[in-house]
């Protein structure tokens, strides 16, 4: 039976999504279908795909559900967490909004929304990363902002062949059984960090990464970041124990809706 639902094509800083609103429950996608519609040739066009759900705990505002675009679930997206939770702001849920992702708890705010274009500016809480939890290894470190990120140093990223070498890592096995995200960093003239992202389950390069450029901050200390989608603002405070209230700020966008037909399981 052919089942059609409404989308809504979000970006944050050109990390994008296909964002839909299941608290009906109605979707139930295969993985497939989902990878079918992340398909930028043959569906729409997406790094993931994102359900808001109902959750079944009545303290959360909604249940943010992630599937990277080869279908499968995902863990914690950054970006996606952004994009989500302005999403929620455009169905009434609430400028500050508390929800939950694969990895817990969230709080965000929309900081700023214009509605005629229907772009804006989200702040989100991302989860806190115990000091010993960040590790050196290789030739970086490794550490897991929500989802897992190895995090190196380059001269010239720029240039840097940021998809081969980046695939690599992620499929070092010994280092990483279940695979991770590589993020590559080199400071720029102007005092930023410039960020570029080979992502797990997406198996390329994004123009940004909400987990990625948290980590990259976390390592580097520097709360100033560029990617090739835009500019982020990580903030945290750092103790002898842990790195904690820590905030991914940067731009979200919708860029257009549609409708997609598929045949519903």
């Amino acid at each position: 039976m052919a089942t059609t639902v409404k989308f809504y094509k979000f970006d944050g800083a050109g990390n994008d999504f296909v964002v839909i609103d299941n608290r009906d429950g109605r979707f139930q996608a295969t993985e497939e279908e989902v990878a079918r519609i992340c398909h930028r040739r043959f569906g729409v066009g997406a790094d993931g795909l994102m359900t808001l759900e109902c959750s079944a705990n009545e303290g959360f505002a909604f249940e943010m559900k992630y599937y990277n675009s080869d279908g499968r679930l995902g863990s914690m997206c950054g970006n996606g967490g952004r994009c989500i939770s302005a999403f929620a702001y455009m169905l009434g849920l609430g400028k500050t909004l508390h929800f939950k992702g694969y990895d817990g708890p969230h709080d965000a705010e929309v900081l700023v929304w214009d509605e005629e274009r229907k772009v804006g500016i989200v702040k989100l809480g991302m989860r806190s990363v115990e000091t010993k939890e960040v590790r050196r290894c290789l030739d970086g470190w490794f550490l897991d902002t929500g989802s897992p990120h190895y995090v190196q140093r380059v001269s010239d990223l720029e240039h840097f062949d940021v998809v081969g070498e980046g695939r690599r890592i992620r499929n070092i096995a010994e280092e990483f059984p279940q695979g991770t995200n590589v993020d590559f960093i080199e400071d720029l003239p102007d005092g930023r960090l410039f960020v570029r992202t080979y992502e797990r389950g997406v198996e390329d390069e994004t123009w940004a990464c909400g987990t990625g450029v948290t980590a990259c901050a976390i390592v580097s200390g520097n709360h100033s970041l560029v990617t090739r989608g835009g500019d982020f603002k990580v903030t945290f405070d750092a103790t002898s124990e842990e790195y904690k209230n820590v905030c991914l700020i940067g731009p979200v966008a919708l860029n257009f809706t549609g409708t997609w037909t598929y045949s519903a399981q």
